[in-house]
């Protein structure tokens, strides 16, 4: 985070300074978080498209949606290991622009590049290996993991792309190519929305016609990517010279990237473990089942972090400025808004379960279980919008280890045993799905203690001691 610390002059601000700290507050967090709401819920489509058409083929749609869902744990993996060299690379890269070290800025793109290639490499060989047997772990059966081999077969065919694109689009925003980084999802995205109606159903390619649609989306979106960052417009180069990863640059990227890479990694793990549990309590219905649910909780989270993205400058530029009032001001906003969004989504959810469902299937034999699955799943969705409005504060206050801490309290340390526990007593595959409001609840109150007990203390402390902790 950036440190303004003293007093300074309006007059030695440039106009972006001037307006963190003057404009009105909720003006200010409109502005900054829709543009990041529009490029989460792009992401969003980018990520369950494939999904909607699946589940729309006549006849298999039901199983094929399942065979699919199986996949993500591992795609959300795949996608973890790019975080954890594009979003341990970048910030190293601006601190380099900002200390006027161009060369080493771009060294450190360029090796976090050829390490991107590398890994690409790995996991493309060792998911390929062992595809059959991790699905089988991961909630497939025999009737589904055709359907998950198709898909996984040629998506990881393209692994290369996915790591370039999700791992270098973090060096452009961090040029401040804002616009030019969406662009990237925007690309990938659209693409991807036209070319699977036309492989599944006009080519009749089914699951492996969404797969091909992806891969052809990433690709296309990776060559943006490397064009940009090889072009003219660009500060830093991307330079095949400097390709080859070494011990003394790559170390710290992955120190500071280690940090999203448990972040993505740990919801791979929770996708595993409720896939799994489902299997043996609930069947392929009961996976199904999940696949949807949580393809509706993304169109949820996704705005809440893009909200939490609007804030966040504001309330860490003004805790750099000293201004406290500001803060306070930033936070209750972004708070009322997060609750707000959470709970207004949460009891659609909950009152109308079928409108969301249809956009995935119209199997009546899979709807049925569905509704009350989801019924049960985001009961608690609504105290989210607390839990992402702290959260995401603790990150702008620099307090980055705490919020480490409270999603691995959510994800590892409630929710997987509780869907371990909950699924061995009388309650079975409802267990399952009850586990999720329990942790979003339990976790949620124990963020918003945690936070209004520390947010005056780090307030008083100021800028001076705000060292990651």
């Amino acid at each position: 985070m950036t440190k303004l610390v003293g007093k300074t002059s309006l007059s030695n601000m440039n106009p972006k300074q001037t307006e963190m700290g003057t404009e009105p507050v909720g003006k200010l967090l409109l502005r900054l978080a829709l543009p990041a709401i529009s490029a989460q819920i792009v992401n969003t489509l980018y990520n369950i498209v494939d999904r909607i058409y699946i589940g729309h083929i006549p006849e298999t749609g039901a199983m094929a949606l399942t065979g699919v869902g199986v996949t993500f744990p591992l795609i959300l993996l795949i996608s973890a290991f790019s975080s954890l060299i594009g979003m341990g690379g970048a910030p190293l890269a601006a601190i380099k622009m900002g200390e006027g070290k161009l060369d080493s800025a771009e060294e450190l793109l360029s090796q976090s590049a050829g390490s991107l290639m590398l890994l690409s490499v790995v996991l493309t060989g060792l998911f390929l290996t062992f595809q059959k047997p991790l699905l089988l772990a991961f909630g497939a059966s025999s009737d589904t993991l055709g359907y998950a081999t198709e898909y996984l077969t040629i998506y990881l065919a393209g692994t290369f792309f996915v790591q370039l694109c999700l791992g270098l689009n973090p060096f452009i925003s961090t040029q401040g190519f804002a616009k030019t980084s969406m662009m990237t999802v925007l690309i990938g995205a659209a693409l991807n929305i036209g070319l699977d109606p036309l492989f599944i159903f006009t080519f009749g390619m089914g699951v492996k016609g969404a797969a091909l649609a992806t891969v052809i989306s990433q690709t296309v979106a990776a060559a943006w990517v490397v064009s940009f960052l090889r072009g003219s417009r660009t500060r830093l180069k991307l330079r095949l010279s400097k390709l080859r990863p070494s011990r003394k640059v790559m170390l710290p990227v992955l120190a500071l990237g280690i940090s999203p890479f448990v972040m993505q990694s740990t919801e791979s793990l929770v996708g595993v473990i409720l896939n799994a549990t489902l299997q043996r309590t609930g069947g392929d219905l009961a996976v199904g089942s999940m696949t949807i649910v949580n393809s509706v909780m993304l169109f949820i989270v996704m705005p809440l972090q893009g909200l939490g993205q609007g804030g966040q400058p504001i309330i860490s530029y003004n805790f750099g400025a000293g201004n406290s009032a500001r803060v306070k001001q930033a936070f209750k906003l972004l708070l009322i808004s997060c609750f707000s969004f959470s709970s207004v989504m949460c009891v659609s959810a909950l009152l109308f379960p079928r409108v969301f469902i249809s956009l995935f299937s119209k199997d009546p034999v899979l709807i049925e279980p569905t509704v009350r699955a989801m019924r049960i799943f985001l009961a608690g969705m609504f105290m989210m919008g607390v839990q992402f409005a702290c959260q995401q504060s603790f990150i702008a206050l620099g307090q980055a280890k705490i919020s480490l801490f409270l999603a691995l309290l959510r994800k590892i340390v409630l929710l997987i045993p509780l869907v371990l526990i909950l699924s061995r007593t009388k309650l079975g595959m409802t267990g399952v799905f009850l586990a999720e409001p329990i942790a979003d609840i339990l976790a949620a109150g124990t963020t918003a203690v945690l936070f209004f007990s520390k947010f005056d203390k780090i307030l008083a402390a100021g800028p001076m001691s705000n060292t990651p902790r």
